[in-house]
């Protein structure tokens, strides 16, 4: 007996075999932006440091600490728990080659929006701009603007 991967099933596809496919197939799926909303506060800032362009862990980590004020700190697990997941989803990419590899740390993975990624943080900003909008229509928040 193998390991779980080399089972055969009747058909005669290996378990492992029938997996890649299905991720394989699931990668290729039309995705729409809208699939993936709301998005979760880490995951919306991260889409935000990668919207100025490419970068690496850390320096999605210390972007969110400066455009938030220090208010939002991701942590080392919050922060690349989700960047696996948005890897999976195809909203981020990993760059195949480094910025300046003389002037880098060869074990920094540097990460970019992708095309369905960017159109997600669009979508998203504006769907929080429109419940910014209807918050401030609210009764309460207009009351405290004449105070």
């Amino acid at each position: 007996m193998g390991l779980i991967s080399e089972y055969i099933s009747a058909d005669g596809i290996t378990v492992q075999e029938r997996f890649m496919a299905k991720r394989a197939a699931s990668k290729t799926e039309q995705k729409t932006p809208e699939q993936f909303l709301p998005l979760t506060p880490a995951v919306f800032h991260i889409l935000v440091a990668l919207g100025d362009g490419e970068a690496h862990g850390y320096a999605i980590m210390r972007d969110v600490l400066a455009k938030t004020g220090g208010s939002v700190r991701l942590s080392a697990g919050t922060l690349y728990g989700a960047v696996s997941r948005l890897l999976d989803d195809g909203l981020i990419e990993e760059l195949e080659e480094r910025p300046d590899p003389a002037m880098d740390d060869t074990r920094r993975r540097y990460y970019r929006l992708s095309n369905l990624g960017g159109r997600v943080l669009h979508e998203e900003s504006n769907r929080l701009t429109e419940l910014v909008r209807s918050a401030r229509a609210t009764r309460a928040i207009r009351k405290l603007r004449t105070v």
